[in-house]
């Protein structure tokens, strides 16, 4: 299901400040960030895989595209949908810019189960918001400078889970002020976090209460039908001021911990 925070331009020495947990069955195979290309003829991204669906759940590329993708909690999913971890993926293959894209895909929003898709270009200083389950048709919005969390619902609904986390990043971000400290440190802080809310606060999606309440932590560790079920990684990206690109990754390979850290320079960073 995913979450994730970031600070979007708002920051006296990056430019953007980005945290990332992707929930996911502990069976679903995956390959761990690294830098590779899909189909024959496209640009390298660095990004996890989802060796399933072939697609991405969050990805950026040397010349400054970021996306990263959340599904929408819903009670039931449309059958033969579109795999949504594609959307991000043609977004940094190809060459238009995120409102552009976002008006491509609004086109085919309807084939895909309900997403959220953040869609950025560092470089420009440009991010845009599209989802296919909000207003009654697809909402494409400009993403202000500042603090923004994002989780199964809209972009920056007050789900307790969201809204600990805005609170507990706002909080590192004031004790941390250069963003000095490792970005291992960030994770560890603030995305193995396993505060469950209180069942009374937990959102009313559609789906059992219980298993919303399984989900209503930010680091998630549970069991449903087809297994165990959970955070599969959690990572941070931090791309600062003068191109520097840093992007670190936790993540979960038979059942041991493991990480990745990978440095790149922005290209055209201006």
């Amino acid at each position: 299901m995913c979450i994730a925070a970031w600070a979007w331009q708002c920051h006296p020495t990056h430019r953007l400040l980005l945290l990332f947990n992707r929930d996911e069955y502990h069976s679903r195979p995956r390959q761990p960030a690294q830098w590779w290309t899909p189909g024959e003829d496209g640009r390298e991204i660095l990004g996890g895989k989802d060796e399933l669906g072939g697609g991405t759940w969050m990805g950026c590329t040397r010349d400054g595209k970021l996306a990263f993708l959340t599904n929408v909690r819903e009670p039931s999913l449309m059958a033969g949908a579109k795999t949504r971890g594609d959307l991000p993926v043609r977004f940094l293959q190809g060459s238009h810019g995120p409102l552009e894209y976002a008006a491509e895909i609004a086109k085919e929003a309807d084939h895909y189960n309900g997403f959220n898709l953040i869609l950025a270009d560092v470089n420009s200083g440009t991010m845009v918001y599209i989802s296919n389950r909000f207003g009654g048709g697809p909402v494409i919005q400009t993403v202000a400078p500042g603090l923004h969390v994002l989780s199964n619902a809209a972009l920056d609904s007050p789900w307790p889970k969201a809204l600990r986390l805005e609170k507990n990043f706002k909080r590192y971000l004031a004790t941390h002020e250069d963003a000095g400290a490792p970005l291992k440190q960030m994770v560890e802080e603030l995305m193995m976090d396993a505060v469950k809310a209180e069942r009374s606060m937990v959102p009313d999606t559609g789906v059992d209460p219980e298993w919303e309440y399984k989900l209503s932590s930010i680091f998630i560790d549970t069991a449903k039908g087809q297994g165990r079920y959970g955070t599969r990684s959690m990572a941070a990206l931090a791309a600062k001021l003068d191109g520097e690109v840093t992007f670190y990754e936790r993540y979960l390979e038979d059942s041991l911990w493991k990480e990745n850290l990978i440095q790149f320079q922005m290209e055209n960073a201006q």
